[in-house]
């Protein structure tokens, strides 16, 4: 009688779906929860990214519009670049912007070169990576680096990109060389 009762009991459970929706939940919700704020990481680090590359180009736009400029002047051009990363913190944001001459075909000269926070200041022509196309002997052009580290909160979980670098070309739009006192 006893085994009747606790098999009746077993079929009961069974038959029994009110849990059935909570325990799916369990199961689903931490799945979901992940998903969702690796999406929201993804999409933070995904901005730091273009912003990155906003500042490379902002500087070499600013920079390639003067006739002449001082070390002191692509300075407060550099403070725009902070302006532009906000709301992430501008502490590992690197900047350097550089003018470059082709002297010939396999020839290039850097003019002059600035730097704020970069490990090495002056540009090297073979850190420049000029497209062979881009200049003919004389010319010259405004090359710009901006480096970012980005700092994520699941690092330590996910340490899928944290260094963005990013460099931007342009052409002098009132100089052929734009000069640069101090630099």
């Amino acid at each position: 009688m006893l085994r009747l009762g606790f098999r009746a009991h077993l079929k009961a459970l069974g038959r029994d779906t009110r849990g059935v929706a909570a325990v799916e939940f369990a199961f689903l919700a931490p799945i979901l929860i992940l998903f969702y704020f690796s999406m929201v990481e993804f999409c933070q680090g995904y901005m730091a990214l273009k912003r990155t590359g906003h500042v490379a180009s902002m500087v070499a736009d600013l920079v390639s519009q003067a006739d002449a400029l001082s070390k002191d002047q692509v300075e407060d051009i550099f403070d725009i670049g902070d302006v532009i990363m906000q709301p992430f913190p501008t502490t590992d944001l690197n900047q350097r912007v550089s003018s470059v001459t082709r002297i010939s075909a396999t020839q290039y000269e850097v003019n002059w070169s600035v730097g704020r926070g970069m490990d090495d200041e002056k540009l090297t022509v073979a850190d420049a990576k000029i497209p062979s196309d881009m200049l003919a002997d004389g010319q010259s052009v405004i090359v710009t680096e901006a480096t970012y580290d980005y700092k994520s909160p699941f690092d330590q979980v996910a340490p899928y990109f944290s260094h963005f670098s990013r460099m931007a070309y342009l052409r002098p739009r009132t100089a052929e060389i734009i000069a640069c006192t101090g630099c």
